[in-house]
């Protein structure tokens, strides 16, 4: 089955940083959680050139960077000075504290960012930060982004949930990526596709369970990311923003 998320109405703007928040678990209908099992939620943000996000705390949750465009400049109280770009991923296991800002320059590009907040299987685990150079995409074909430890994924999140990513050239369709005994999140966030009947636009997603086999189209193109979520694993709700 799958359930349609429509682009969220909850927009949060702060001058030149707008956040737009998305929580998959209110695709699920009778589901009491904002989040859906590890996944709390994910905000699809914008920062203009010369936005500063002034130094700022996350504890007890995982959160991962993924740059759709632009330069984001990050800094932080462990004495790493990062630019993330679309080329790169940034996970910040928070654990019990970590302090970080980012920021714009004024000479930078528009840049547009996945910020996406996991819960992870324990409270104050041990913080640390990871910065990985991404494989080159292969249109058509899915890149995994992060997994959980022992998965063999480029980054690792510490929890049951694992991330790819896709860019599909006009025309082109793809089978959703699953895993066994796991439902799949995917989310859009340039053209359209097409799956399960539904029409799936810019800002737009889908919570697919206990469908093993769907396959997306993309009639004028389309880039998405798909979470392959268990939704049973164990989870702490004590996080600074996606409880």
């Amino acid at each position: 089955m799958i359930h349609k998320a429509e682009r969220t109405q909850l927009v949060h703007r702060m001058g030149p940083f707008v956040i737009r928040r998305n929580h998959p678990g209110r695709a699920a209908p009778g589901h009491n959680d904002h989040g859906f099992g590890p996944l709390a939620a994910m905000d699809d943000a914008t920062l203009d050139p010369g936005t500063h996000i002034r130094l700022h705390e996350h504890r007890n949750e995982e959160i991962v960077s993924y740059i759709v465009k632009g330069v984001m400049r990050h800094r932080d109280t462990a004495g790493y000075e990062l630019d993330l770009t679309p080329a790169t991923l940034m996970v910040m296991n928070a654990g019990a504290s970590f302090w970080h800002e980012e920021r714009t320059l004024h000479d930078d590009e528009p840049t547009r960012v996945l910020q996406i907040f996991v819960r992870p299987h324990a409270l104050d685990l041990e913080a640390g930060l990871q910065f990985r150079e991404l494989e080159a995409p292969e249109p058509g074909r899915w890149r995994q982004i992060f997994g959980p430890d022992g998965s063999g994924a480029p980054s690792i999140v510490r929890n049951r949930i694992a991330l790819h990513d896709i860019v599909l050239p006009a025309g082109a369709d793809a089978a959703l990526p699953v895993m066994e005994d796991w439902d799949t999140y995917f989310y859009v966030f340039d053209g359209a596709v097409e799956a399960g009947g539904l029409a799936f636009g810019d800002g737009e997603g889908g919570l697919v369970v206990d469908e093993p086999a769907l396959r997306l189209t993309a009639p004028d193109g389309a880039r998405l990311v798909a979470f392959q979520i268990d939704r049973n694993a164990t989870v702490t709700r004590e996080g600074t923003i996606g409880r």
